[in-house]
């Protein structure tokens, strides 16, 4: 149960407010960006994503650079209210097609119908973009997609030109084309998350690959969807799958530790032919969910050297080498490292002839960026 519910822009400015149960101050929403902006307790940078201030606890999510809140006096499960917030920035992106401050506040009247279907008096009704389209009947204002940020995770890698414009699935699924058509389309995104720890020396000790696969479509008639997985996959460490079934642990196999699928997803053919069938519902949403720590070649190899330069001085070498095709390029890489809090100036010295390149630090949390365009 939620008291309310409100997006704030990155300035601080209010949105979009709802307030459902009227047990908590209107002034929520600055009191809770105050302390978000000026977080200075248990030595952190930022503040968590769950915290407490005069009995009310607030939780927040930051998506597509705005910041979806909730608040609530009872004790609710975090993991639950977290989940919710993910699940209304996707509703809301389902519906406009464009999730920014410019495409909310031209469709405010939208957005607060959704959030009147999904919450009634603090408590969750629905989060499926397919049955809301049985009592949203507003339609959504387009905002300009060449407006958008760059290409995310999911547009990282790119191998040759084979792709999708980056505006392929920034429309909405309940709005057709001009002339009434539409689109009869579907879009598969493979997002991974890779964590490697590497030694002094470069080697790895530790690597864990947290990945999705999402789906966003644009069908009509329901049809039935089959996605075909690669045949050697195992789940489980034994080589045993969590469903009993048994595959060939060759050297092309996958190995996942564990994973879950949505709930439209049917299993009855992943023993055979490792393929799943679902009836695709409107609007974006994760297939599957998988994590693996089976032993892989990571993308990037990076080295870091630290030379004592004096008392108060030390020299930092950081290498990084693409450990991947040259005909697959990484775009927008960024390099990230901590530095000690007493750090007071950093000055940075790249390679002859780098194209493309710029260094920065950031005093504020003592890091230094280093970004690279293309790698």
């Amino acid at each position: 149960m939620i008291s309310q519910f409100f997006v704030l822009s990155l300035r601080g400015d209010n949105i979009v407010f709802r307030d459902y149960r009227g047990d908590v101050p209107k002034g929520s929403a600055e009191i809770f960006f105050r302390k978000v902006k000026f977080w200075k307790e248990d030595e952190e940078e930022e503040a968590p994503p769950v915290f407490n201030v005069d009995g009310v606890n607030y939780f927040h999510v930051k998506v597509a650079g705005l910041l979806f809140v909730a608040t609530t006096r009872v004790n609710s499960s975090p993991s639950l209210v977290l989940e919710l917030l993910q699940r209304i920035a996707r509703v809301i992106k389902d519906y406009l097609g464009v999730l920014n401050e410019d495409s909310l506040r031209k469709n405010f009247v939208l957005v607060y119908e959704l959030l009147d279907e999904v919450i009634d008096f603090g408590y969750v009704q629905t989060t499926s973009t397919e049955l809301l389209k049985s009592y949203v009947f507003n339609e959504p204002i387009v905002v300009d997609a060449a407006r958008l940020p760059p290409l995310g995770p999911a547009g990282m890698f790119m191998q040759g030109t084979k792709r999708m414009p980056a505006t392929a699935v920034t429309k909405s699924v309940v709005a057709n084309e001009p002339g009434g058509r539409r689109r009869e389309e579907i879009f598969v995104d493979i997002i991974e998350k890779i964590s490697v720890t590497f030694s002094s020396s470069g080697y790895i000790l530790t690597s864990e690959i947290d990945g999705t696969i999402q789906m966003k479509s644009y069908l009509s008639g329901n049809p039935e969807i089959r996605l075909a997985l690669n045949e050697e996959l195992n789940i489980g460490r034994g080589g045993r799958s969590i469903y009993d079934y048994s595959s060939s642990a060759g050297a092309g196999a996958v190995i996942l530790d564990d994973c879950n699928f949505h709930e439209s997803v049917h299993l009855d053919s992943f023993d055979v032919d490792r393929t799943l069938s679902l009836v695709p519902p409107d609007g974006e949403f994760p297939v599957m969910n998988y994590r693996m720590t089976q032993e892989f070649k990571p993308p990037f190899i990076i080295t870091a050297v630290i030379e004592e330069a004096g008392a108060f001085k030390a020299e930092v070498i950081l290498k990084v080498r693409a450990d991947f095709s040259s005909n697959i390029t990484a775009n927008t890489v960024a390099i990230r490292m901590p530095l000690p809090k007493y750090t007071t100036r950093v000055s940075f010295e790249q390679e002859p002839g780098a194209v493309g390149q710029t260094t920065d630090f950031k005093e504020a949390n003592k890091k230094l960026e280093w970004n690279l365009r293309k790698a």
